[in-house]
């Protein structure tokens, strides 16, 4: 989220700062080596070029009129949100703070935090909103490996604690975005985000459990979508994959359920529902390839399996919920003998172990029991692929009809 955000705000004419805390990756950052897909190091050089500086240290946060915090907001091992980032970040502002200062807070998360827990640690010393600083929310809306929509295309949610700090985040956006969308308020603009996210999680479980009883019926999930979709209004094409991955959809619409349950008592059903049957897609395309090798007399035990992709989304190396986790973990529970190739992953280590990388994809494809794509990055020939595979379980919907190929 940080870096490309400061690449659209360097580009407007301001002088930018990133503080890190990671003083390692501060200097990786200043020698011009990116750690993210969506930027370059080209692109981080003339950053630096333009005067972007990565720092440790907190008295740069003191020179900020606009004070942007985004970092990670996962999950906690109860389910829950793991706000210590967000926390962390407010209290080092609470110390470095500049009078007048305007603090968005970028980080997916519930509604009411930046009210009710970033609010209350920049004013802990002392300092009033409204009168020393502002505050608003305005929710990172990256969508990693698009090329085509950045910062400066992607509209603009904006959500102040007052009309005034509304105002003051929406003119700094303007500077570098082009249509910025004020809100009543921070809470809506929270919530705004957490509608997006379910959104899609609810609509690619539909289409997940779609997915499992066309099958069982003999219906070609693939055409039915394909059919729909042609409607030109009344319907968003979704389709199904072996699990949802990412930094938000499997993670923020626990955050809007666990609100309603914490603040009002009762269950948000659909999300629950979305979540159980997405988390349940690994274990389902376990039990798909199991039948596919049974069908050539094959138990799953001892057999090659070698996977295709283990990134969560196309053409990026983010790995981050990626279903190919949980799904490996059960096929080696099972004992295949699991290999991979990703063209944009080198390594991959699951549960401590790393797991084996094919050298030659070419060989490895001719010489699996069965090939599992789970992520059909554009590098990938499919045709090729599967003419080599023996067969070919895709849960992408990535190859035509042929032989030996079968489908989710």
């Amino acid at each position: 989220m940080g870096l490309p955000l400061a690449e659209a705000v360097v580009e407007s004419g301001a002088k930018v700062y990133g503080f890190e805390i990671n003083p390692a990756r501060v200097e990786t950052i200043n020698n011009g080596q990116s750690h993210i897909d969506d930027l370059s190091d080209d692109q981080l050089k003339s950053m630096l070029a333009a005067g972007y500086e990565a720092s440790a240290d907190t008295a740069v946060l003191g020179a900020a009129d606009f004070a942007i915090i985004a970092v990670p907001t996962p999950l906690d091992d109860g389910g829950g949100p793991d706000l210590r980032a967000v926390e962390a970040a407010a209290r080092a502002l609470a110390v470095e703070l500049k009078p007048g200062a305007t603090v968005v807070l970028e980080s997916t998360t519930y509604p009411g935090t930046t009210e009710d827990v970033v609010l209350p640690i920049l004013e802990s010393g002392g300092r009033v909103h409204g009168e020393d600083f502002f505050l608003a929310f305005s929710p990172e809306r990256v969508d990693p490996g698009s090329a085509e929509f950045g910062i400066r295309n992607t509209p603009k949610l904006v959500g102040g604690l007052t009309p005034e700090a509304t105002e003051k985040a929406t003119r700094f956006y303007e500077g570098f975005v082009d249509t910025v969308v004020p809100l009543a308020g921070a809470k809506e603009a929270e919530t705004a985000k957490l509608l997006e996210n379910t959104y899609r999680h609810v609509n690619i479980a539909l289409v997940n459990e779609m997915a499992r009883f066309c099958h069982d019926l003999d219906i070609d999930i693939w055409e039915v979508i394909r059919g729909a979709a042609s409607k030109p209004f009344g319907f968003q094409k979704f389709t199904p994959g072996p699990g949802v991955g990412g930094h938000c959809i499997p993670i923020d619409p626990n955050y809007l359920s666990f609100q309603v349950k914490k603040t009002l008592g009762y269950q948000f059903r659909f999300v629950e529902l979305a979540q159980e049957i997405n988390n349940s897609m690994p274990q389902y395309v376990v039990g798909r390839v199991s039948e596919l090798l049974n069908d050539q007399r094959k138990p799953l035990n001892g057999s090659k399996i070698l996977i295709l992709g283990i990134t969560y989304k196309p053409n990026i190396a983010d790995q981050r919920e990626s279903p190919a986790l949980p799904l490996v973990e059960i096929l080696r529970a099972r004992n295949a003998e699991v290999s991979f190739h990703d063209p944009l992953v080198k390594e991959w280590d699951v549960a401590g172990e790393r797991i084996s990388r094919v050298p030659d994809l070419d060989a490895a494809l001719e010489e699996a029991d069965l090939v599992l794509l789970l992520q059909a990055h554009a590098s990938y020939d499919m045709d090729h692929v599967a003419r080599l595979s023996k067969t070919l379980f895709d849960t992408r919907g990535a190859v035509a009809g042929q032989e030996g190929v079968y489908k989710l």
